[in-house]
């Protein structure tokens, strides 16, 4: 739990700040969703870049996009099936 202080203010609780790995000056964007607020580690570009290009050469299992390689690793869903009248 947090309280809002006459600032518009919160603490957020050790066990937040520690699963999103947030750090003094880390950002995070507040997102609506639905009738919620979800709390977002925000990721700067300059990470985003270290990383661009990293992945050379071939997808794995012959997947020719991010989309098949994707479709790939979570293997067939389930059918469902029409209920009866």
């Amino acid at each position: 739990m947090a309280t809002v202080t006459s600032k518009g203010q919160i603490t957020l609780p050790k066990a937040v700040r520690e699963a999103l790995d947030l750090v003094p000056g880390a950002q995070v964007d507040f997102v609506f969703e639905g009738g919620n607020v979800v709390l977002r580690r925000r990721i700067s570009v300059e990470a985003l870049e270290k990383w661009r290009g990293s992945s050379h050469g071939p997808l794995p299992g012959g997947a020719q996009t991010v989309d098949e390689l994707m479709a790939l690793l979570r293997g067939p869903r389930p059918q469902t099936q029409e209920p009866s009248p």
